[in-house]
């Protein structure tokens, strides 16, 4: 048990690797759930294919880094969003990598009074595994082919989850524009944020996709801000 919170299992089998949560306290659940883990008989997992790479360190990551993890994204501690965007920036922007931030995250390096949950980045198919590489420190899903709007997912933790997709296909705008796919991408505007020349994208787009989605909050404090 992960500081008694959360309780691990690797299994590895010639197919590949499944890391578990088989036990977690109560007021974590939601959050172990919001992080897309697969559910069944009575364990949470996520699966890769064998020969991923960085499988070793990601399980080593996996269980130091998944109860602040977990606490995060159940908002039961604060999200140091800028000190893991630093760190992104420093990381990926230095390497010549091909990336660009969406979410709220996007919003909040605007100026836009929203708290990141965590930073969602969108890399090219090259770069994915890349990516993983150079945050391979906190890397806690290792860098793997996603069967998805997407060709590849990895996440990290760096103070703060980094969550990125790669290769984003035709998938992601149907049946309506997302703020990650491609109608954003060919948008994409350029802002500075603590010296770094960052991407996001149009601030229309991510309002009427935060109507879509019911986020009632955010499009009030959109609205604060472009008026």
């Amino acid at each position: 048990m992960s500081g008694q919170l959360v309780r691990c299992e690797r299994h590895d089998s010639e197919q590949g690797s499944e890391f578990r949560i088989v036990d977690v306290v109560d007021e974590l659940v939601p959050a172990v759930r919001k992080a897309a883990f697969v559910e069944r008989g009575g364990h949470w997992s996520k699966s890769f294919p064998a020969g991923t790479p960085h499988l070793d360190r990601a399980w080593a990551n996996f269980q130091r880094l998944i109860v602040p993890w977990l606490r995060q994204a159940a908002d039961l501690d604060p999200v140091p969003w800028q000190e893991a965007l630093d760190a992104v920036c420093h990381r990926l922007t230095g390497a010549g990598v091909d990336w660009w931030l969406t979410g709220s995250a996007a919003l909040a390096v605007r100026g836009v009074a929203v708290t990141p949950g965590d930073l969602d980045l969108v890399v090219s198919a090259a770069d994915a595994r890349r990516v993983g590489d150079l945050l391979v420190d906190g890397l806690v899903e290792p860098v793997a082919p996603a069967n998805w709007f997407c060709e590849w997912w990895g996440r990290a933790v760096l103070g703060a989850r980094v969550e990125w997709v790669g290769g984003v296909g035709p998938a992601a705008d149907q049946p309506e524009p997302s703020d990650f796919g491609l109608l954003a991408a060919s948008q994409l505007q350029l802002l500075t944020w603590r010296g770094w020349r960052i991407r996001v994208p149009p601030l229309a787009l991510q309002r009427a996709v935060s109507v879509r989605r019911g986020l009632h909050d955010r499009v009030r404090l959109i609205d604060g801000f472009a008026a």
